[in-house]
């Protein structure tokens, strides 16, 4: 008889014992929806971009002490949303001259000499003065397509 319970006895802690750990298993691995696939969302679609092409840009290659080092001429085309492209060309003369009113105080002269421009710090005052110009947000991308010695 006491085989018999014992028997029994563990049959019943094996069978609360693996309900338990079916029941935990399926609250830590399944979904919340009660299991639902749902689908997903599409991804928005981005609008199309254009690049905007600026004039030649005549900048100062200056120190970082101060000193005018030489001149260097830029080509600049800005990436921007397709419906911004008209916006941004008719704005350009305004980023040219936030343009103008930075490269004088920012070191761009490298090199010993300094008739290396710094092209980082270029593209850092042309995303200055262009959100100065358009707003944030509206210039994606900033690609520097010529730079040489004036």
């Amino acid at each position: 008889m006491k085989r018999v319970l014992s028997l029994l006895l563990l049959l019943i802690l094996g069978v609360a014992i693996g309900g338990g750990a079916g029941y935990g298993a399926v609250l830590l691995f399944a979904k919340p929806g009660g299991g639902e696939r749902k689908a997903a969302a599409p991804p928005a679609a981005e609008p199309p971009r254009s690049f905007v092409s600026s004039a030649k840009i005549l900048a100062p290659l200056v120190f970082p002490d101060g000193r005018l080092a030489g001149y260097v001429n830029f080509d600049v085309s800005l990436e921007v949303a397709g419906d911004k492209a008209e916006t941004v060309t008719s704005k350009l003369p305004l980023m040219l001259h936030a343009i103008n009113m930075r490269t004088w105080r920012t070191p761009l002269a490298t090199g010993p000499d300094g008739l290396l421009a710094n092209i980082g710090g270029f593209r850092d005052v042309v995303r200055a003065a262009s959100t100065e110009a358009f707003g944030a947000g509206t210039v994606k991308r900033i690609a520097i397509t010529r730079a040489e010695p004036a």
